[in-house]
């Protein structure tokens, strides 16, 4: 079955599938020591791991185990970075969230944004029940963003990634779909439909 990876729209953003031409945005966004610090594996050296990254994007919407978005901002089509939920599982009715902003784009809000409009779409289209996350416990900035759209800290795996002989651990957060409907959710984050 396949999963159509779906076109959004929030007060300031446009999420939509990744296209060929992304693949030097892309890889800008994932060498960057400062966006890559607190993620699970180092810094890309080779443009083409960008390449092999849209064509799992695309791989993901075909089997229908999840969707990535690009996400631009709507004033000027600037790339913010990517959002996506994978690890779609039917039988349990669970996925798995993340998301990576370039570091111009941090401190605006575009995070929070972005994945409050995937979820939306995900627990409106997929049948969710629940959504899982994960954060490096370093990374406070992340920890906040799943906490502003209704995450709930589950627990902690203790030295979970060992990133060039460095071990961190990582939160592991969840959100229900109860505990989504219950939210109060701000306006400006709503997605619609173009």
């Amino acid at each position: 079955m396949t999963l159509a990876t779906p076109v959004l729209h929030t007060a300031r953003l446009r999420l939509r599938p990744f296209t060929d031409a992304d693949a030097d945005a892309l890889f800008a966004l994932h060498s960057n020591t400062d966006v890559m610090r607190y993620w699970d594996s180092p810094p890309w050296t080779d443009r083409a791991r960008a390449e092999r990254f849209i064509e799992r994007c695309r791989k993901l919407a075909d089997e229908g185990t999840g969707a990535r978005v690009a996400v631009d901002r709507a004033s000027d089509g600037a790339f913010v970075g990517w959002c996506g939920l994978i690890g779609w599982n039917q039988d349990y009715r669970s996925a798995s969230l993340g998301y990576c902003l370039g570091d111009a784009m941090w401190g605006h809000g575009y995070a929070t944004e972005t994945a409050h409009a995937l979820l939306r779409w995900a627990y409106d289209t997929l049948d969710l029940n629940r959504v899982q996350a994960e954060a490096d416990t370093r990374n406070a900035a992340s920890a906040r963003v799943l906490e502003k759209i209704g995450f709930v800290r589950e627990g902690m795996l203790r030295e979970d990634c060992v990133v060039d002989g460095e071990v961190s651990d990582t939160w592991v957060y969840g959100l229900l779909k109860r505990e989504w409907e219950a939210s109060a959710v701000p306006v400006a984050a709503r997605a619609e439909q173009p």
